[in-house]
């Protein structure tokens, strides 16, 4: 709903903090596309695939809740996983009791890579944030709150 002292063409304060947040996401993300795939061949994407399949106990996820966990849609997942798969840093693996069901696994490849790359992604996030003056507990914690609703 528009407030009184608002016009109807211009944003609103969340609105406002919304393209801020997205213009921000986009210059991070070009950031760690750019070192990332100098470095080591990996787009930002590929990284949070692999960082999170590294994460898993068993090194594996279902497809289906990969993507889910990455925001994006199962077909998404499947044209981000190709490439992947195709240069050894993950394997597909079905489940022996529903062949409907497919994993995603990251490969000793892939965390090796996962490992290597997780450095420089950290010195590139440090570098965006040590110029900033925020509070980034706080800022982690609100975008934890917005992403579970």
């Amino acid at each position: 709903m528009i407030s009184h002292t608002q016009s109807h063409d211009t944003p609103g304060h969340s609105l406002m903090l919304c393209l801020a947040l997205a213009r921000m996401n986009g210059q991070v993300n070009r950031r760690l596309d750019g070192k990332l795939g100098a470095l080591h061949g990996l787009s930002f994407v590929d990284f949070t695939v692999l960082l999170e399949l590294s994460a898993q106990p068993q090194g594996r996820l279902r497809r289906v809740d990969l993507a889910e966990k990455l925001g994006v849609t199962q077909s998404a997942i499947t044209r981000i996983l190709i490439p992947l798969e195709k240069i050894g840093l993950i394997a597909r693996e079905r489940d022996p009791r529903d062949a409907r069901v497919g994993y995603a696994a990251i490969t000793k490849t892939g965390r090796r890579i996962c490992h290597e790359a997780l450095e420089t992604a950290d010195e590139v996030a440090q570098e965006v944030w040590d110029a900033q003056s925020t509070d980034l507990n706080a800022l982690h914690a609100t975008l934890s709150r917005v992403r579970r609703s």
